[in-house]
Order: C-alpha cells, then structure tokens, then sequence
C-alpha cells in the first residue's frame, strides 16, 4: 500500500468525523436559523462523558450510548428552554451560545482537570488489516464506515420519511404547517437534538483517534464551520463533500507542508467563497 493510499484513508476517516459534526451543525443552521456556537462543546462533552463511562465499565457501547443520551439531553433541553425564547433573534441566540460555550469549557475543565485523555480503542476495532501488503488500522476503516452509513441514515430520514416532510414544511413555512397540525416546536426540538446527538457521536468515535482535551471544543467548532462553508449551509451532501475535502486537505498538508497546514484548508475555501458564495451544494 502506497503513502499516498495511507495518506487518502487517514484524510478520509477524519472526513467522516468532520462530517458527524458538520451534518448537524448544517442542519441546524440551514433548517433552523440556529448559528449554534456550541456545537463544539458537545463534541468535547461527549468526549468527557463516553471516557469516564468507558473507564467505570470497560464498555465502548454503553460509553457512546451514555455520552451521546446526556449530550442529546443537554441540546433539547437549551433549544426548549433557552434557544426557542430568541426565535429567528440570530444575533441573541449566537451570543447565547457562544456564552454557552465558555460555561461548558469550564464545567469541562473543573471536572476533568487540564490533561489531554486518549481514549483506549474497543478491543475488536483495535487490530488491523493488511492492505496492498501493509497493515492499517482497523478503526480508521470502521469510522468511514461508520460514517457513510449516517449519511445514508440521515439522506432516508429526511428524504424519505414522513417526518422529513414535516420537518421540510415546518421549515419552508411555519404558518401553513401549524395550520395542518403539524407540531413545528417539537420538531424544531428534536431536530436540534438530532444535531448535538451527531455531534456527540464525534466526540465518541474521535476520542481513540485525536483524544480529548481543553480547547478542542474550538479546533472542532473552527474546522466544522470550515466543512459547512465549503460545502453549503443545509445540504447533507454539502456536509459529506465538505468534510471529505477537508479532511484529505488537512491530512495531506500536515504531510507534506506542515508549516502551510492551515493554509491548505483556508485557501481553499476562500476560493470557494469567492466562485461560489453559497458553497457548493449551498442554496442560491
């Protein structure tokens, strides 16, 4: 297997981790008018959470089941009781959350402490696999897995299924939907939550891979911001194509151009700001 090859699966296999953060943070945004500033906190969060359930049971299932269910609890609960007090208000509701963003920093800090944490692989995703007469870790092909499988999940769910289509009439019009009896507040809630629910799978499945530490609430949050732009607010495919992108940039310039390795991401998406200023699958 050739460096180039290694190079492409390693830039993948975090595509799909940017994916899960930008997915949600897309369709908050793009269904919501929700600039969610911590979205970034829920990966780290989730991190925190699944590391310490993991550790207290030995378990990789029940720490994902249990960091994504109380991060998927913490969104529903800002969107009810916090968020839905400064509807279609984009300026209060960013401010909101960015303070939100501070205050779960220091939560995270006051119960963790300062020290990075690596999270122990699952023991049946901890080998690897020979490839073209090399060996590559498992986990890495269980992430692009993993994540073209949520995209699909995720395509059917809004596409295909009669939740989606309220969730799209609620969207497009608000008034009419309400009028039919469709539940426009509780769909708004559950699609908030669906958005922490992806970025808490991030955290989870990222922890083995990058670990978890004080301030990568903000190296998440900058790079999924980076995904969504690239990509467009709102599309799923934007997010897919988006994190693909980034991921393969961001893993190919700390290979070959480490001292460029952030301007490998950022010059390319300010040329797609400049062509396209919606993004590539952004709405016009």
């Amino acid at each position: 297997m050739s460096v180039w090859l290694v190079h492409t699966l390693n830039g993948v296999s975090f595509g799909m981790l940017l994916f899960l953060l930008a997915a949600g943070l897309s369709l908050i945004y793009g269904l919501m008018k929700i600039l969610n500033l911590t979205h970034g906190s829920y990966y780290l969060l989730a991190g925190y959470i699944g590391l310490t359930v993991m550790r207290a049971t030995g378990s990789f299932v029940l720490a994902v089941a249990a960091a994504t269910v109380a991060v998927t609890i913490i969104g529903a609960v800002m969107e009810r009781f916090f968020l839905r007090r400064f509807h279609l208000d984009e300026l209060a509701q960013t401010l909101l959350t960015f303070g939100f963003l501070f205050v779960f920093a220091d939560i995270a800090l006051w119960i963790w402490g300062g020290n990075p944490h690596t999270w122990p692989k699952p023991a049946w995703l901890a080998g690897s696999i020979d490839i073209g007469g090399r060996v590559y870790p498992t986990y890495r092909l269980f992430l692009i897995a993993f994540g073209l499988l949520v995209g699909a999940a995720l395509w059917w769910f809004q596409e295909g299924t009669r939740a989606g289509a309220m969730l799209r009439a609620g969207v497009d019009d608000q008034e009419i939907a309400r009028a039919l009896g469709i539940n426009v507040s509780l769909l708004f809630t559950l699609i908030f939550a669906l958005g922490a629910f992806l970025a808490a799978l991030g955290g989870v499945l990222g922890g083995p891979l990058l670990g978890v530490y004080p301030g990568a609430d903000f190296e998440v949050l900058l790079l999924a911001f980076v995904v969504v732009i690239v990509g467009g607010l709102g599309s799923l495919k934007g997010a897919l194509v988006g994190g693909l992108v980034v991921g393969l940039l961001d893993n190919f310039g700390k290979a070959f151009f480490p001292e460029l390795a952030m301007f490998t991401i950022f010059a390319p998406m300010a040329a797609i700001l400049a062509i396209r200023p919606t993004g590539l699958f952004g709405r016009q």
